[in-house]
């Protein structure tokens, strides 16, 4: 059990604002068009958040960058995985999805996150941090999910070697589509449960870990925006683009633990869901041809790949 003065989510609040600024002014520098209309947002039973939306511009048809801290009593859909004794939680994190307008740009997902729970005198009970990012191209250039799984390798080696492999094939494990054999994307970092303990050093380094992830968005990403906001695409590649789309709706609203948590413990249905894309389609038992892009980028989504 922790006291109430060891818990680091003031400073991991603070963290997730800043970086919420950063990410946002670098994506509307880059758009040069759209900007972020902020929605500030209060919760029933404690705490609210800043949900931050850009739509209709040069390169990105729909970006949400999304803060917020909440708190109040534990919620019943956890109680049975969480201490006996845990009768209040707070949560705080950043949360964002970028669907770009080109289907030459990859999609992008990450999320950084704390989580507490306290006992009736505030005593913490048990707290962690989670998070990753991951890449959802819709034709594979394979320098840039090299670039991208190496800027996260380095990122994680600043702090323990032992991160990018561990954190790498959990991610592989988790963002796969079971009910298509297929994965969502080409990956990256997930991790869960960096756990509290009375180890204040300990505590720091996974803080310290969490934050350097959530710095290596931008690097890791904006690079292969830069690359291939220019390439020209047809129809039948937008097509495309909005058909994988469609897996990213079905991974959303059937596997992902965020989203079903939110849904069934009361949550912000349009913060919850700015992580659907503005556009997509289901095409009846579509195969791609024999050695198309299309079919390359199946290949490494059936079987997933070490990048670096």
């Amino acid at each position: 059990m922790l006291a109430k003065n060891q818990s680091p989510k003031e400073s991991f609040a603070r963290y997730v604002r800043i970086l919420q600024d950063e990410i946002c002014h670098a994506l509307e520098a880059l758009d040069g068009e759209a900007v972020f209309i902020e929605d500030q947002w209060n919760r029933d039973g404690g705490g609210g958040g800043w949900t931050r939306i850009m739509d209709g511009g040069r390169l990105f048809e729909k970006a949400g960058v999304n803060v917020s801290a909440v708190h109040g009593r534990t919620p019943e859909v956890i109680k049975n995985q969480v201490p006996e004794s845990a009768a209040e939680f707070y949560a705080t994190g950043i949360s964002l999805v970028i669907h770009p307008i080109n289907p030459m740009i990859p999609t992008v997902h990450a999320n950084f996150r704390f989580f507490q729970l306290m006992d009736t005198e505030g005593n913490i009970v048990d707290g962690w941090f989670g998070g990753g990012a991951d890449l959802t191209p819709y034709y594979l250039f394979e320098e840039d999910a090299v670039h991208f799984h190496q800027t996260l390798k380095d990122a994680c080696d600043r702090h323990d070697p032992s991160h990018y492999p561990k954190f790498k094939d959990w991610c592989d494990r988790y963002f796969r589509n079971h009910h298509r054999k297929e994965q969502r994307g080409i990956g990256g970092l997930f991790f869960d449960h960096l756990r509290l303990s009375e180890d204040i050093e300990a505590n720091s380094a996974h803080q310290s870990f969490v934050e350097d992830a959530g710095n290596a968005f931008l690097p890791a990403y904006l690079p292969i925006v830069e690359q291939r906001q220019s390439m020209p695409f047809t129809p039948e590649q937008k097509k495309w683009q909005e058909i994988r789309r469609g897996r990213y709706v079905e991974f959303n609203l059937i596997h992902d633990r965020g989203t079903l948590f939110g849904l069934k413990s009361n949550g912000r249905i349009e913060s919850i869901f700015m992580s659907l894309p503005p556009t997509v389609r289901w095409a009846y038992d579509l195969h791609p041809e024999p050695g198309s892009p299309e079919a390359k980028l199946m290949d490494v989504l059936y079987q997933p790949k070490a990048w670096v």
